[in-house]
């Protein structure tokens, strides 16, 4: 498909607004690239992003500041162990008319109608305020009552989740996981990174966030990603990393059976091929490679397999699990089909 096709204007907005905003970004936050990129292959994909680190990386921050780059409503949620449903979505109130004097009920809006919503903490609140979520993630409105309420669009939820202080929280569902397009790890920065937090969070600083993009312009980003075009190979190949993780498949290989208790589901190939048509733009091509999958297939993926107890005995993650399978199944259109294991999975 030629570059017309896609919308050339459309391809070199997104290219430009993911250099401002991570000029933006660099004001405030250092290093830590790749998060911010898979946040915003995230947000253009009208995905959901759930990041996990140890306190202190500035993952709040990130959001926050993320959220002063684009001219869209910002809500923040401190999830505790006394959050209620109702504090999220908002509930129905009695008014009374002054001019009749008649009462009246009124919805009142929660901290979940904005644009971005970061659920800060979120698996420090148990599973009936977690699950005041799933509808908004999923349908993109809120029931209060027998009404539905539409949420603004664009809508991205952007949770944040402590993975070391285990006391008192509340894992998240694999269910409520499987909402989030990417889990997308928050590591310690690098030496030359640390030096460069430290002088800049102890002297004196101004800085200056402004908007890179706008609502309307975010939403026709997000309509031009639907048309970049993918090849049946590229599509063959994601679909065969996702059917490989399920240890019930014929072609299933033998570590996936050795380690791994259960597999990905469809959404796990809907977001590796969204997530790739947008870090194909981002790049600047008009078509998805095998690249933009492997670049992908750790945060589409970690939060949906589930290793099993011997491979955790054994210190093996979802990410070597990944790591592993990429490099088993061949990129190449003519060694993928010729492949008898791989036309097992083709087959079933």
């Amino acid at each position: 498909m030629a570059d017309n096709a896609v919308g050339r204007e459309a391809i070199d907005l997104l290219t430009k607004a993911r250099k401002e905003i991570g000029e933006e970004l660099a004001q405030v936050i250092v290093g830590q690239t790749d998060v911010v990129e898979q946040v915003l292959i995230s947000m253009f994909s009208q995905g959901h992003c759930l990041l996990e680190g140890v306190p202190g990386l500035a993952k709040t921050l990130m959001i926050s500041t993320l959220a002063e780059t684009l001219s869209l409503s910002f809500s923040r949620i401190q999830f505790t162990p006394d959050l209620m449903p109702a504090d999220i979505t908002g509930t129905d109130i009695l008014e009374e008319n002054k001019t009749s004097g008649a009462r009246e009920r009124r919805f009142m809006e929660g901290p979940i109608f904005a644009n971005i919503v970061l659920a800060d903490e979120i698996n420090r609140t148990p599973p009936k305020t977690q699950a005041s979520l799933l509808e908004a993630m999923q349908e993109r409105t809120v029931t209060v009552g027998r009404v539905r309420h539409k949420l603004p669009d664009p809508f991205f939820v952007l949770a944040t989740q402590n993975p070391i202080e285990q006391e008192g929280t509340y894992p998240l569902p694999e269910a409520q996981q499987d909402r989030f397009m990417f889990k997308v790890f928050v590591d310690y920065p690098s030496f030359d990174d640390e030096l460069e937090v430290a002088r800049r969070t102890t002297k004196r600083t101004n800085h200056n966030v402004k908007p890179v993009l706008s609502g309307e312009e975010i939403l026709k980003l997000q309509s031009t990603i639907r048309d970049v075009p993918v090849s049946d190979h590229v599509l063959r190949y994601a679909l065969t990393l996702v059917r490989q993780t399920r240890i019930t498949s014929d072609g299933a290989p033998d570590f996936i059976k050795d380690q791994i208790g259960w597999g990905a589901g469809p959404r796990a190939v809907q977001n590796l091929i969204l997530g790739g048509k947008t870090r194909a733009l981002l790049y600047g091509r008009t078509h998805v490679s095998t690249e933009d999958i492997d670049a992908l297939a750790k945060p589409v993926l970690r939060h949906r397999i589930a290793v099993n107890f011997a491979a955790q005995s054994d210190g093996v993650t979802s990410d070597d699990v990944i790591e592993q399978l990429i490099a088993n199944t061949p990129s190449k259109e003519d060694e993928l089909t010729n492949d008898a294991r791989f036309q097992k999975l083709f087959a079933s």
